[in-house]
């Protein structure tokens, strides 16, 4: 057992050193011209060995298959559907359970057009998924752009590139054209370029001096990372920092959640049982003990490597996605309302009874160590109308957290809370007769966690609301379900509110409970209460501390009498940066997020500070950029970044990029001065970090070097 899990532990280890990996597949792309008025859109892929990408003929319920997506087109139409071309790989795959197609080391996707202008423009793009064995990349795209003139006619035997090539040489005034064709291997092929004139007013390749013009591609958004070197380093808590802090927390919260889940009616009276049944089949009780135990690390095991499958599956860059990722969001928003209704009893959430019929009978079949882990794994399947949304709740709240690990290191917490009981009563026996007794209590424990996942389904909805500026559900109206929702929840613990299952009978002296309430469910309903009463002033715009990492920022509430609030005068970059200099101030650049917890925490907890309001709203001028605002641009903007052309096309995608080239970071929350007049830094960077007094000496030595 002990090799087993040695194996097991570096088997995470490679995992995790691999999951670093970026970049696997480099695609080229190019246009090829027939003399019939027809053409292909020729997508070709080298890919890393090992990896794969998957090709345009699987169904929907697979992984990402190869899409072709048309932005805009003039003088062009589509011909049929994007086709692949090269050798293709069939291969069933049991966890999709489907034949699965991909290239491997390269391949093709061909899209066919038809031309209907002599003068045309095509401006598109290939999405893909690319996987190995051991993980996925999020879905990707590659873009073709291109804009031309046709010949009249067609000179035979040339397609567009060779005329275009030809014509650039005879008129100066033409469209230049940087694009060259790509031969049958796609590593000696460059990406496709779109015009001169379109590079020039969207690419940052070439900015302009300073005080010429704004926008992407000014000197204003020229990097800093040097500059910002010089001074002290920024304190660390960022939103995908990978701290071993947040390592820790996620450890806990999968601890707890496992504690409440041995409360359920699902898994508290089973732990006797299975107890009881290892105690009575050995008549040596060290060895009893001893497969306790094994019976507890296998359910360590099992839950671990569920964890292990959810990090694999979105991989690290997704999971730092997820955080802010609007669609994903509501789908966890509704996922925390189906499992509340489950834990108020409209239904069960139950696996098909012949899994664990099937595993409890391997189980009776085998002996050694598999048949404790087929008894540990039967009851997991047994207990998960219980476990189920506890584990859901957690793997959604963790795999937020942008951490690599953390769906594996919340459910190590969850599942070694569980295990501890079977361990613990099987080295003492003496402990299960001092256990209370199976009971109503149980169902009481359940229908609590079904508030308090319904007040987290709340807090996921809210960042895809204010994602999409739909406004349903700002501060004071997140504030009023809550209060409602834990004011329920006080008056259900005093017993004035029961649901269709609670049970009114008292196990131990068979006797109706009903209209009573135990001293615990009295002070569990009291501080519910208590909560609620706190959160009322809230309405009016109070700071809220304690909730504030959850509930929606204040600039949302509509009617806030509270004058201490520090809001940006701008969200909006450049427009922020020309009323400054205008002003004589520095700007104070606030890197955030709609789905930004610690952004929430910071700004409760260190803005309202009534030293670090009065510098912020009087000394600087507070820029807000919100790197998750789906908000679409007028136009997609062009750039160019680590040698790739990206196109930009929400204003979160705008101001995400300027994070990342302006200072090197591509998480939240990130504060940072800056002189209006030359974009360079005042100070060094800040992120979360909690420490007024270090808060303020960061804004006055700004105001200094300002000076």
């Amino acid at each position: 057992m002990r090799r087993f899990l040695l194996q097991f532990i570096f088997a995470i280890t490679a995992l995790v050193a691999q999951a670093q990996m970026a970049e696997p597949v480099k695609f080229t792309t190019k246009l090829d011209t027939k003399n019939d008025g027809t053409g292909e859109i020729v997508f070709s892929a080298k890919i890393d060995p090992g990896w794969h990408i998957y090709s345009t003929d699987i169904g929907d319920d697979g992984p990402t298959r190869a899409t072709f997506n048309v932005t805009a087109m003039d003088g062009v139409e589509t011909v049929g559907k994007l086709t692949p071309r090269g050798k293709v790989t069939e291969q069933y795959d049991e966890m999709f359970g489907m034949t699965l197609r991909f290239f491997e080391l390269q391949g093709a996707f061909v899209q066919k057009v038809k031309f209907t202008k002599p003068k045309y423009s095509i401006d598109c793009y290939l999405e893909y998924g690319a996987c190995n064995d051991k993980m996925c990349l999020p879905p990707s795209t590659v873009e073709f752009k291109e804009q031309k003139t046709l010949p009249q006619p067609l000179p035979a035997g040339k397609g567009v590139d060779t005329y275009a090539d030809e014509k650039s040489n005879k008129e100066s005034s033409s469209i230049e054209d940087n694009s060259s064709s790509i031969s049958d291997n796609p590593s000696s092929a460059e990406d496709n370029s779109f015009s001169t004139e379109e590079a020039d007013k969207d690419s940052i390749s070439s900015p302009p001096l300073a005080g010429e013009g704004s926008g992407v591609g000014s000197a204003l958004w020229s990097p800093i990372i040097n500059e910002l070197s010089n001074f002290s380093p920024p304190s660390q808590g960022g939103a995908g920092g990978g701290s071993s802090s947040s390592l820790w927390f996620i450890f806990l919260t999968g601890l707890l959640g496992g504690f409440l889940a041995i409360l359920t009616p699902c898994v508290w009276p089973i732990i006797p049982m299975t107890v009881s049944f290892f105690l009575k089949r050995n008549k040596e009780r060290g060895r009893a003990i001893r497969e306790a135990i094994i019976y507890g690390l296998s359910i360590v095991v099992i839950y671990v490597l569920l964890g292990l499958l959810v990090t694999l599956l979105f991989g690290a860059s997704a999971l730092n996605a997820l955080s802010t990722n609007a669609v994903f969001n509501i789908f966890f928003a509704l996922l925390l309302v189906l499992f509340a209704a489950s834990f108020f009893g409209a239904f069960e959430l139950t696996l098909p009874t012949s899994w664990s019929n099937k595993i409890d009978q391997k189980s009776e079949k085998t002996t050694g160590l598999l048949s404790i882990f087929l008894m540990a794994f039967t009851l997991a399947l047994v207990s998960f109308s219980c476990t189920g949304p506890i584990i859901g709740f957690l793997l959604v709240a963790v795999s937020t957290q942008g951490e690599l690990l953390a769906p594996t290191i919340g459910m190590l917490g969850f599942a070694i809370a569980l295990a501890i009981p079977f361990a613990l009563f099987a080295m003492f026996p003496t402990l299960m007769k001092q256990a209370p007794k199976s009971g109503g209590w149980m169902n009481t424990v359940k229908v609590v966690l079904g508030f308090i996942e319904l007040a987290f389904a709340l807090k996921f909805f809210s960042v895809a609301d204010m994602a999409y500026g739909w406004h349903l559900l700002d501060r004071e109206v997140f504030l009023s379900l809550w209060i409602v929702i834990f004011g329920l929840l006080g008056v259900y613990l005093l017993g004035w509110l029961k649901f269709p299952h609670d049970d009114m009978i008292d196990y131990d002296t068979n006797t109706s409970t009903l209209g009573r309430t135990n001293v615990t469910k009295f002070f569990l309903g009291l501080i519910s209460l208590a909560f609620t009463v706190y959160m009322i002033p809230g309405l009016w715009g109070a700071p809220l501390h304690a909730i504030s990492a959850f509930a929606p920022p204040m600039n949302t509430q509509d009617f806030n009498l509270y004058d201490g609030a520090v809001e940006a005068r701008f969200t909006d970059y450049d427009q922020g940066m020309a009323v400054a200099r205008a002003e004589g101030k520095p700007v104070m650049v606030d890197f955030t997020g709609f789905g930004c917890v610690n952004c929430r925490k910071m700004e409760a907890a260190v803005w309202t500070d009534p030293e670090v309001q009065q510098l912020i709203n009087d000394k600087y001028v507070l820029i807000s950029l919100f790197v998750d605002d789906k908000t679409p641009l007028s136009q997609p903007i062009e750039v160019e970044e680590s040698g790739q052309k990206r196109t930009l096309r929400t204003v979160g995608d705008k101001w995400s990029y300027l994070e990342r080239v302006k200072i090197g970071a591509n998480t939240q929350p990130f504060y940072l001065l800056l002189d209006p007049a030359t974009g360079k830094p005042l100070n060094g960077l800040r992120s979360y970090d909690e420490d007024v007094a270090a808060y303020v000496d960061f804004l006055k030595t700004g105001l200094e070097n300002y000076r």
